[in-house]
């Protein structure tokens, strides 16, 4: 599963761990998050969020 990063701070969504604190299970994708998702770490939406690359 692919891993995605904030382009404001970096956090990186890991969809094997999910967002606990989001509401997020374990194993959602990205494309998967609901559309009012924001990064725990800043609060930018998934707008902002872009591949990561290995």
């Amino acid at each position: 599963m692919k891993k995605y990063i904030c382009t404001t701070c970096d956090y990186i969504y890991d969809p094997e761990i999910g967002d606990e604190e989001g509401g997020i299970p374990p194993g959602t994708v990205f494309e998967d998050l609901p559309d009012d998702w924001v990064c725990p770490d800043c609060g930018d939406s998934k707008e902002v969020f872009e591949p990561l690359e290995d």
